[in-house]
């Protein structure tokens, strides 16, 4: 397997938990921190994508600023 790939999956697992840890200690009930566990990572990766695509466009426009 790759190392990237395992990394990756840590990763994952480790924000689930806080999510889930976190809305659990907020709220004391065991169903609310598993929507936010489920939650929170998804609508957090779909705001990462968005920012990478903006960072690469902000990229593509320095570099065609400096030719």
């Amino acid at each position: 397997m790759q190392y990237g790939l395992i990394k990756t999956g840590t990763f994952a697992v480790l924000h689930f938990g806080v999510a889930f840890l976190v809305g659990y200690l907020l709220t004391g009930s065991i169903l609310v921190g598993g929507v936010i566990a489920l939650v929170e990572p998804l609508c957090n990766t779909a705001v990462f994508y968005m920012h990478e695509r903006i960072w690469d466009r902000f990229a593509k426009g320095r570099t065609a600023m400096a030719n």
